[in-house]
């Protein structure tokens, strides 16, 4: 893994995840970001390594390697921050209180797959893409 990089961990089967992924790609004009399936290796190596249950944390998951990890909305709130620019106004939702940001972060992850739809494997990136991509 590269140094200084923040890994995003993704449900890769999930339409809507897939889609958030390119949206941030698309936005991470820093580099900052690295990607893995939370189905692949790398992915189940992470997320044991820091105790998280991936029967509930399911979606998105944040490593910043050496220093924390975040998930649900915690961690869209912190990849947004990273943006920069108009995107810092999104820091507004940190007054929510944690626990009903997670609640409208739940009912979304439960219906991803209904609303949104689901792959038989997990994406394959394009040839310029595939360097982000880990595992």
């Amino acid at each position: 893994m590269e140094d200084g990089k923040k890994i995003i961990l993704f449900d890769g089967v999930c339409n809507l995840c897939n889609g958030v992924i390119q949206f941030v790609i698309k936005r991470d004009k820093k580099d900052l970001f690295r990607y893995a399936p939370l189905q692949s290796e790398l992915g189940q190596q992470l997320t044991k390594e820091r105790a998280i249950d991936t029967a509930r944390i399911d979606s998105f998951i944040l490593i910043e390697p050496g220093t924390a990890y975040f998930i649900k909305s915690d961690a869209a709130l912190e990849i947004a921050k990273d943006f920069g620019g108009f995107w810092n106004i999104l820091r507004i939702f940190k007054w929510v209180p944690t626990s009903i940001r997670n609640a409208v972060y739940d009912f979304v992850a439960r219906n991803r797959y209904r609303w949104f739809g689901r792959k038989d494997q997990c994406m394959i990136p394009t040839p310029e893409l595939q360097a982000k991509f880990l595992g």
